[in-house]
């Protein structure tokens, strides 16, 4: 399992689950401000992504790796964070190890797409034929699910026309954060790095929050903080306000004209309520 340790060493820990693709390396533009904050940042790629092994999982076979992490590097209570294709598994490991996480973060996650209102209406004809697949046959479905990131695969080491494909696909609602010549290099960096292995990851990413989900959200008993840009095409704000209504202690915030890069200029926002 490829794991990393950043920002203040002896700070307050968040445990942090990457997107969809992504890597460990997804917050290392905010080292500074991690450190800065008094906060430590403890990330790991999924199986599959990165320099984690390949491997079939869910949403609690993840909680567990993290609960195997956490135990490693002796945290007795912790934050969750989840950006994106992530937030789903921080909720799971907040379900999972129970009052061991103190805290949940979601920015931009999916809620299940089986009981948000319109999500299934929104999805590819090869999704909801990866979905079809589920439960009984998870193995072609997580293949199936990875047919739509081949072009991401085949670009990954080069930066121009795998940033190229980010301009057509957020362009439109996350300009400021593409304008950023650091930010901009940043993504192509822990894209290229989640990509390392190919899309098997994002296969099972897919598989784990597409399809049913294998943990009870009553079972979150911690505060949980939502974050969700207004222009979000990619994970509407309606899965925000439906996880904010199916949560017991939830609080949505919106931010304005942002889309679903927004936590790369939201960073200190994120961590100060996690970690106060």
């Amino acid at each position: 399992m490829g794991v990393r340790e950043t920002g203040a060493p002896d700070g307050r820990p968040v445990l942090y689950f990457h997107g969809t693709p992504g890597s460990r390396l997804d917050l290392a533009f905010g080292d500074g401000i991690a450190r800065d904050l008094g906060v430590r940042v403890i990330s790991f790629d999924r199986p599959g992504y990165g320099r984690s092994d390949p491997a079939p999982f869910g949403l609690t076979a993840v909680a567990e790796d993290a609960r195997a992490v956490a135990d490693a590097l002796g945290l007795d209570r912790m934050s969750a964070l989840g950006w994106s294709g992530g937030g789903p598994f921080a909720l799971a490991t907040a379900a999972v190890l129970g009052d061991r996480v103190t805290t949940v973060g979601v920015a931009s996650g999916p809620g299940p797409f089986q009981q948000v209102p319109g999500a299934l209406a929104q999805l590819e004809d090869s999704d909801l034929e990866a979905l079809a697949l589920l439960p009984g046959r998870a193995d072609r479905a997580a293949a199936r699910f990875s047919v739509g990131s081949e072009m991401m695969v085949a670009f990954k080491d080069d930066e121009q026309t795998f940033m190229a494909g980010m301009e057509a696909l957020f362009g439109g609602t996350d300009a400021g954060v593409l304008q950023d010549p650091a930010l901009r290099h940043h993504l192509f960096t822990m894209l290229s790095e989640g990509l390392r292995q190919g899309a098997v990851g994002g296969g099972w990413d897919n598989v784990a929050w597409l399809g049913p989900w294998d943990v009870d959200l009553a079972a979150v008993h911690c505060p949980v903080h939502l974050w969700y840009g207004e222009q979000d095409s990619t994970v509407p704000l309606a899965h925000g306000r439906w996880l904010a209504e199916h949560l017991s202690h939830a609080r949505l915030v919106v931010w304005p004209g942002e889309g679903h890069l927004a936590l790369l200029r939201h960073l200190p926002e994120i961590l100060d309520p996690l970690t106060r």
